[in-house]
């Protein structure tokens, strides 16, 4: 059993060569919006949610990425607009947000 309900790992990885990379769309920005938001939400101090920064997942053509466990679902994002779907559908209600699922994950 998972010590927290969604664990969220946010790729923020740099690639030096300056090739895809989560880190070239606001990763890093995105995770503290989220971490932040799910604190204010009352998420983390529930254990609901744990909001982690990870290196690279590999998967920089879907980019960016972040994956949430136990469930194994893979998102992409572009703005905080789709932070804030992912929180709400996913993370309070308990449902997949398919628009935002990397290769049309089965569900």
């Amino acid at each position: 059993m998972s010590y927290y309900k969604n664990h969220i790992f946010f790729c923020t990885n740099i690639r030096e060569d300056g090739s895809q990379c989560c880190g070239l769309h606001g990763a890093q920005e995105m995770r503290d919006y989220m971490k932040k938001r799910s604190k204010e939400l009352g998420l983390v101090r529930s254990g609901e949610v744990r909001v982690n920064t990870a290196g690279c997942l590999n998967r920089c053509e879907s980019g960016p990425v972040i994956v949430i466990y136990p469930d194994e679902t893979w998102y992409t994002f572009i703005d905080k607009a789709d932070i804030d779907e992912i929180i709400d559908k996913h993370l309070v209600k308990g449902n997949i947000v398919k628009r935002l699922l990397i290769d049309n994950q089965a569900i």
